[in-house]
């Protein structure tokens, strides 16, 4: 019997391969994607065509993946668990020295921590959990997907339209979610703190709903953990006095912290019980290894020190610096992230391979990334660049666009 079952209304990976593999081909081809590369000096890349590439597509904003106090910290943790690994689910039995990085997180963010193996895996075991029930008493709420919500939480749609029901709402319409909130007894709002294609979320306009509300908010800020914010707090964290059980937020470890893994901030250490007995891909046969527990403890020595200060200074000033030479819709926001619009896949290839080949490595941005007509070169800005690599980036940057008639 054929099924009739309706198909595809979270996902369609058959179509979505049909309209962008031909610009991955490209892309592949140019020399922009699966490089395999050496590190030659800080944020310098030899690949394996043998170009030197300054690296402008990072996201290790403050430049702490090169910090000789961090990758220290990786070999002592080696060296102290006397294993890279216990070999089994977290929840069964765990490093030591995990449950200390776990108790120093909290403290440092002020919240409840557990840590994962990717920001993917803590909202690939969290969000299905959320859509049950189980962390909103037992009452499956309505799940609402911020339209530009990162591909980590949006892939989780079609788990959680098993459990709840699952909509996806227009980016930032604080309106349209109000709306709902009057006709949902229970509603959870999914989206980022800071963006991945710049811009922020209206956390005034969040907060203000869940006041009113009791809308629950789960926010992913790997973007602005550590980045921003008093100790590396981030975007969102400082907005809240507390972290109660109506809000999640999830982080890169592996981003400007400048380590590995995940991280969930709980409100509730039932939350946090939840999510390690029914956590699924966030619990199974691994977790963080010992070398990654070593190089976190090391990153929040510095995030409790004036490195940190002097390293999210230097982020702001390089931030300014380019801001006054390009300007793009994300002119003087509070994120590494800008973007040069290009309208087409094919011109924004075109322009990622020829800065490739002036010594600039950024990304080609273009549909399943972003929408169709959309494209663009996404540039990220670090602590540890100089202000020489930035003026030459952006003199060659702004010839090009003239060459190839982009406007941005």
């Amino acid at each position: 019997m054929e099924n009739t079952q309706p198909l595809n209304k979270f996902s369609n990976y058959k179509k979505t391969i049909r309209l962008s593999n031909n610009d991955w081909h490209t892309a592949k081809t140019g020399r922009i994607c699966e490089l395999n590369v050496t590190v030659k000096d800080r944020n310098y890349l030899t690949d394996q065509f043998g170009r030197e590439l300054h690296h402008f597509c990072t996201t290790s904003y403050l430049g702490l993946d090169y910090n000789k106090h961090i990758l220290k910290g990786a070999i002592e943790g080696v060296k102290s668990a006397k294993t890279l690994r216990i070999a089994n689910s977290k929840n069964r039995c765990k490093l030591e020295i995990l449950e200390r990085y776990e108790n120093e997180l909290s403290t440092l963010f002020n919240s409840i921590c557990l840590s994962t193996l990717s920001c993917s895996a803590a909202s690939s075991g969290l969000l299905p959990l959320l859509a049950s029930g189980a962390l909103t008493n037992d009452c499956p709420p309505t799940m609402l997907f911020d339209k530009h919500s990162h591909y980590s939480m949006n892939h989780i749609k079609a788990s959680c339209a098993d459990e709840a029901e699952t909509i996806t709402v227009p980016h930032n319409d604080i309106s349209f979610i109000e709306e709902l909130c009057k006709k949902r007894r229970n509603v959870v709002y999914v989206a980022d703190g800071i963006y991945s294609m710049g811009g922020e979320a209206d956390i005034d306009g969040l907060l203000y709903l869940k006041s009113r509300y009791g809308l629950f908010l789960y926010l992913d800020d790997s973007h602005a953990l550590s980045a921003f914010g008093k100790k590396g707090s981030g975007f969102v964290r400082p907005r809240l006095q507390e972290l109660d059980d109506q809000t999640l937020i999830v982080a890169s470890l592996g981003k400007s912290f400048g380590a590995s893994g995940g991280l969930i901030m709980f409100g509730s250490e039932r939350q946090k019980s939840l999510m390690y007995r029914y956590g699924g891909p966030s619990n199974w046969s691994q977790s963080l290894n010992s070398a990654a527990i070593g190089a976190g403890l090391a990153s929040i020595k510095i995030h409790h020190s004036e490195e940190l200060l002097r390293l999210q200074e230097k982020l702001r000033t390089n931030i300014q610096l380019f801001d006054s030479l390009i300007q793009t819709k994300q002119h003087n926001t509070n994120t590494a992230i800008r973007l040069i619009a290009c309208g087409t896949a094919e011109e924004a290839n075109a322009l990622a391979i020829q800065l490739a080949d002036h010594g600039f490595f950024t990304s080609a941005v273009f549909f399943p990334v972003v929408p169709r007509g959309k494209a663009a070169i996404r540039i990220t800005l670090r602590a540890d660049m100089e202000d020489e690599t930035i003026f030459s980036f952006c003199s060659t940057l702004l010839d090009l666009m003239e060459k190839n008639k982009i406007t941005g």
